[in-house]
Parts: C-alpha cells; structure tokens; sequence
C-alpha cells in the first residue's frame, strides 16, 4: 500500500499520463509519430532533480515537466500540449485511490473469509448476550461473529462502490470546457489508464468522490472498531470469555508482570478516530471556489496515502488477531451461569401471560421475584417456586421446564441454525 504513495510511483503515474496523451493525439493526427517515439524512448524523471527544481518554481506540475523535457529534448514539446496541471494531478490520484482501493477490497474479502470460518466454528458456542452491558439473554459466540461476517460483506460492497467512482479521468482543460483538447483525446487517455472519462469537470474531478471514498474507508474502519471494542470488553478480567493472543515472551506492563492487555485492538480502536477524522476533512474538499481553487490539495496529499495506509493494517491486523483470537467457552457458560436464572425471565413472564395474565401483572410477579434474586444472589427459579400468588398460574413441573438449560439449548439452537442459513452459512 506505501508504495502507492512514494513520490516516485506519484512521478511515474504522471509519466504514463503524459505518455498515454501523446499517444491519443497521435492516433488523432495531431502528433507525429517520430515525436512520440523518442517520447517513449527517452521520456525519464529523478525524483531528486524534480524537487530540486521546484524549490524555484514552487510548482510540482512544472517541476516534473521541466526535469522531464531535459531528457526528451525538443520533441518534449508535445508533452502536457493543451493540457492543465489538474488533469494530471487529479487522473493520477484517481489512479492511486483506484489502485490502493483494489487492495483494501482484497483485504475486506480476508477478513470475510476469517470470520466464516470462525463463526461456524463457534456456531454453537452459547455466550450470555449483554445489553446496557447486563445479561440479557442467551446467544453463541458464532453468532456474534456471523453479524460482524455480515456487516463486513456490506462494507465490501461500499469499497467496490467507492473504487468505482473515484476510477475517473478528466483531461478537459482549464475549466473543463476542452479549449485545447477534446473529449475523444479525453476518453482515449482516459481508457489507456483504466479510468473512465468524466461527464463533467471544472478544472477538477468534483470532490464528492474523493469524499465518498474516504468516508467508505471511516465506515470500514469504525466497524472494525465496533468489533474490536467488543473483544476488549470480551477481555476484562470480570468476564475473560476471548483474549487476543500473548506470544512466548511478550511483556504487557513495565510494572506488574501478570498483565495480558488488549493492545491491539486498542490500537485498532485508535486508528479509526484517525481515518474518521480524515473522512470529514475529506468532506470539506466538497465545496470549492468556482471552478476550483487549491485548498483541497493540501489536504489530500495528506488523509488519502494516511487513510488507504491506516486501513489496510487495520484490516490485515484485525484479520490475523482473529484468527488467533484465545476463546474459552467453559468462562462462557460460567457467566452464563452467574445470573442466578434471572435471564429466563420473559420465558417465564410470557408462559404467564400465556396462562391469560395480563401483561402488567404478570411483569409484576416475575420483577419483584428478580429483584429478590439480585438482592439475595438466589436463582430465580427458587424463589418462582415459593411464590404461592404465581404458582397459582403455573405448575411447579413447568417452571422447571422453562428453566431447563436443554430447553434454553434447544430453542437457541433452532434459531442459530435459522439464522445461519439465512446468511448463507449452514
């Protein structure tokens, strides 16, 4: 992905630009064929030479072209012809967005892929689900990794949207009104760099892609967030139901030896702030002076290299911490199991209100026995069975039936298999 970024593969990319516009105008009649065979043969850059050079002229664009010209000689005169520094600026970003793009997406697809893989093989793996952080009511940790599966095969679809439109061209001038050029000589070079031409320009690509590509890149990256602020939870010592891996010899405190810290995905965590943060600066190019003014440039030499850089590890990072990922299903069901019954509450206030107890008062007979069990640290099922008012609606046999850990099991199951399916893992 760095590499993308270097000014000598930014160098080279206006090279091919430039060569690929010679050669339009060629194939139009307007270029010689001689001249564009010693451009090819002689056309060179040195990234040192161009900076040197633009120390004076204070512009890149010129820079580049007059270090260019010192190789090609007279016949450079056919180089940059009736073209603006923007369409080389911005076609040639539009090709590294493109190009760093195409490699997020493969790596989106990795982490796809792991957590199929591991969701199936937690698929089963009960978990107590929290809500405000408090037990709620039981899942499996397959499941839990089947909605991040999901959400990511969404933000797979966002990236090859973004890659899509931001993989255009714009070779129409100053103002985009094509005074020295043409849309043909446009749609030529346009096609030779893998880009489409743009409907419409100013003097710039409109920056309402440049937006929907960065904001797509905060998107990924606040979900891999969300997933990795789960997993530090998951972490806690209070709960210790995953732990990211601790390597032979890795060290989590200066001070106390026996510390196992989330630090990647506290890592994670951090660099999404990072790529949100880029994202709204991103979003402040949209709107520019006129036909365009330079405000934007500055900004973009900066979010899009540290975005497209920042996501990738992330992705990669996230990626292989899953698949190394530490669970413990036995803490699991300790936890589950810690709730003294109280989260087979609704099971037993809609067996009530089945038994034709209005919802209000069968609610009130079920919380003050839940409180009570909070209170007491008594399972609840305890207390159901020593309440005479409920006990006068339900039978003993079968209030241990709903509290049946094969019955909560079974239903659990059902639904695992159901869900599975419906998102295309049985």
């Amino acid at each position: 992905m760095t590499a993308i970024w270097t000014d000598e593969a930014k160098f080279q990319r206006w090279l091919q630009l430039e060569i690929a516009a010679v050669e339009a105008r060629m194939e139009a009649g307007i270029v010689p064929p001689p001249a564009l065979d010693t451009i090819r043969k002689k056309a060179a850059f040195n990234v040192e030479e161009i900076l040197e050079i633009e120390k004076e002229t204070k512009h890149d664009v010129i820079a580049f072209l007059t270090n260019v010209a010192s190789y090609v000689g007279p016949d450079s005169r056919w180089i940059h012809e009736g073209l603006t520094s923007s369409d080389v600026v911005d076609t040639c970003l539009a090709m590294q967005m493109r190009d760093a793009g195409a490699i997020l997406v493969k790596d989106i697809e990795q982490l796809v892929a792991v957590l199929a893989r591991r969701a199936v093989e937690f698929k089963y793996t009960v978990e107590m689900g929290r809500t405000h952080g408090i037990h709620a009511e039981p899942t499996t940790f397959g499941l839990k990794l089947l909605l991040w599966h999901e959400e990511m095969k969404r933000n797979l679809l966002r990236m090859k949207r973004a890659v899509e439109t931001i993989s255009v061209g714009k070779i129409s001038g100053a103002v985009g009104t094509y005074q020295h050029l043409s849309p043909d000589i446009e749609a030529a070079v346009c096609r030779k760099l893998g880009l489409e031409p743009s409907s419409i320009s100013t003097q710039i690509l409109q920056r309402d892609r440049h937006a929907e590509f960065a904001t797509t890149m905060a998107i990924v990256a606040s979900s891999i967030e969300k997933f990795s602020v789960e997993l530090r939870h998951l972490q806690r010592t209070e709960v210790r139901e995953a732990e990211e891996y601790f390597s032979k010899g890795q060290k989590g405190s200066s001070a106390m030896p026996h510390k196992r810290n989330p630090i990647t995905f506290e890592r994670l965590t951090g660099l999404a702030r990072v790529v949100r943060s880029n994202s709204l600066a991103a979003m402040e190019n949209v709107a520019l002076w006129h036909e365009r003014d330079i405000s934007h440039s500055s900004v973009e030499r900066i979010i899009m290299p540290d975005s497209t850089t920042a996501l990738c590890y992330m992705l990669r990072t996230f990626s292989e911490s899953l698949e190394t990922l530490l669970v413990y299903p036995e803490r699991m069901e300790e936890n589950f199991n810690s709730s003294y019954g109280l989260t087979t509450s609704q099971t037993l206030l809609l067996a009530l209100t089945a038994k034709g107890l209005t919802r209000e008062d069968a609610y009130r007979l079920v919380q003050r026995n839940a409180m009570e069990s909070w209170a007491t640290k008594t399972h609840l099922r305890e207390l159901v069975l020593k309440d005479e008012e409920l006990l006068q609606h339900i039978s003993a046999e079968e209030i241990a039936g709903l509290f049946s850990f094969e019955t909560i099991l079974g239903k659990l199951k059902n639904s695992v298999d159901i869900i599975f399916k419906r998102n295309g893992l049985d």
